[in-house]
């Protein structure tokens, strides 16, 4: 079974939701599944540079504290998933096209897992900027891609076409909102949800159970 995974690595619920899809797929340990990261940004019209974090969060909120009570939602969701949120550390909120042309990147040599994962990390819990070049050439070089190769692919354009064609796919398709996974390109999952409710779709979309007739 193939799982598309529509996501941006600025969205905590993204990475809680990854943390429950390996949950529900861990429960399954018969089940076959491979899995492929697709771009969504959630701010496309950022500047390249990003906007510090202070901006941002009074755009998006009204204020930092408003965001600062949704927070402690998300960290005491994540906290239960094994991730250790610090939005305080977070000073920059990146442009994220980067980021993306790296997950094409790292898919292009079979280490996207790791690669998605470190960007989470770097992002969520060291508060790293995933927008610079020279950051994300650290970050994939601790996930095993070299260095330089990475700073040279993200110094140009390569990837981004790419990237805003998956991007256009998600909208023309009337996805608005990240977590959203769509199992054996037929049935789809939106949000960060429970790992017991990606458990019917598994079986369904691996043909282990038929779906259920619809209503006349």
């Amino acid at each position: 079974m193939h799982i598309d995974i529509l996501a941006d690595v600025i969205c905590p619920w993204c990475f809680i939701g990854k943390r429950r899809l390996e949950r529900a797929l861990a429960l399954r340990p018969d089940l076959s599944a491979t899995l492929s990261w697709r771009a969504f940004e959630l701010n496309p019209d950022l500047p390249i540079e990003g906007i510090p974090r202070e901006i941002y969060l009074s755009a998006k909120f009204g204020s930092a504290t408003k965001a600062e009570r949704l927070y402690a939602a998300i960290t005491a969701a994540g906290r239960a998933e094994g991730i250790e949120f610090a939005f305080e550390r977070i000073r920059h909120t990146p442009n994220t096209l980067r980021a993306h042309r790296l997950i094409r990147l790292a898919g292009d040599k079979g280490c996207t897992e790791p690669i998605v994962e470190a960007l989470f990390q770097a992002h969520f819990v060291e508060g790293l900027d995933i927008g610079v070049t020279e950051a994300l050439g650290e970050i994939a070089a601790r996930a095993g891609l070299g260095r330089a190769e990475t700073c040279e692919y993200l110094s140009g354009d390569a990837g981004t076409a790419e990237v805003r064609a998956e991007e256009r796919r998600a909208r023309r398709l009337g996805i608005h909102a990240v977590p959203y996974f769509v199992l054996a390109r037929d049935y789809a999952i939106s949000g960060a949800q429970e790992p017991e409710m990606f458990l019917p779709i598994f079986d369904i979309a691996a043909g282990i159970v038929e779906p259920a007739p619809a209503e006349a």
